[in-house]
């Protein structure tokens, strides 16, 4: 990873999740708080991560207060990091009892253009707003893709979605969601059947002329189709026609590299979280 890349993730760490979060102060490390409820930014905010400037100044008292203030919030004990930005951070996270995973970052050259991929007969993309009819099941459709991870055509389709987009009506996510899409901090672009069913999503946040492309998802019964690889290059495009030059994203399981990496995509270093925790995008 070069330094100017690694200078951009992290100062984008510390400011996207400000658009939805205040930021309290432990010593070397920063709780994001979130402002209202809701879950307008997957994951968080309710995650920690040390300040630039401290970042190799983490001690045990401060991991102690953050997670105390967690559990008084009643979030989960959280913690994400850009892994080459406090590469001591690890042992101090372990040695207080939480485990750690990996996850790969993939980034692209500001200078790659990325072509957009074809659809399947009937199958269009569309920039969601804050009212359209498909938002319910677009917020949905991760929940379903995340729970039969892989590529592998599954059984969950239509009937599945609905079902999980009623509960997320029910339970205020889609209005938490919408002030947010109305705002510019959120962008969702869907793949959506000829009925209007969304059958591939992903989203970003920008800010900084720097964004984290994630929540890209298929439908499972939707799947092998080159709907992942359409979602990503469109939310790419969107994102550099609206002033971003720093793309980059997360992955969990190569075969999803593979998708990312036909597209241009290159290993960019790694973030660290909380074992059993979502990544924050």
């Amino acid at each position: 990873m070069s330094d100017l890349l690694r200078v951009r993730i992290e100062q984008y760490y510390a400011t996207a999740p400000l658009l939805f979060a205040d930021a309290e102060r432990f010593g070397s490390l920063r709780l994001f708080v979130r402002k209202t409820p809701g879950a307008p930014y997957y994951g968080g905010p309710g995650h920690a991560q040390p300040t630039a400037e401290m970042s190799s100044a983490v001690v045990a008292a401060d991991i102690a207060r953050v997670r105390a203030r967690q559990r008084e919030l009643g979030v989960p004990e959280a913690f994400e990091w850009l892994a080459e930005a406090a590469p001591t951070l690890r042992a101090r996270i372990e040695a207080a009892g939480l485990p750690v995973e990996e996850r790969p970052l993939m980034a692209l050259d500001p200078n790659h253009a990325v072509d957009s991929r074809p659809l399947p007969h009937g199958v269009t993309l569309r920039v969601l707003t804050s009212d359209d009819p498909a938002l319910p099941a677009a917020l949905a459709l991760p929940r379903l893709a995340f729970a039969e991870e892989g590529t592998a055509v599954g059984p969950a389709g239509r009937e599945e979605l609905s079902v999980v987009a009623d509960e997320l009506l029910v339970d205020g996510t889609v209005a938490a969601v919408r002030p947010t899409i109305r705002a510019g901090h959120k962008t969702l672009i869907a793949a959506l059947a000829s009925d209007g069913t969304p059958l591939a999503v992903g989203h970003y946040h920008p800010a900084n002329e720097t964004t984290e492309i994630g929540g890209i998802g298929t439908l499972p019964l939707a799947r092998r189709q080159g709907l992942a690889a359409a979602i990503t290059a469109a939310l790419v495009n969107h994102a550099r026609d609206h002033g971003v030059s720093t793309v980059f994203l997360a992955y969990a399981d190569d075969t999803i590299a593979r998708i990312y990496a036909r597209l241009g995509f290159r290993p960019a270093g790694s973030t660290l979280l909380i074992a059993n925790q979502p990544a924050r995008s």
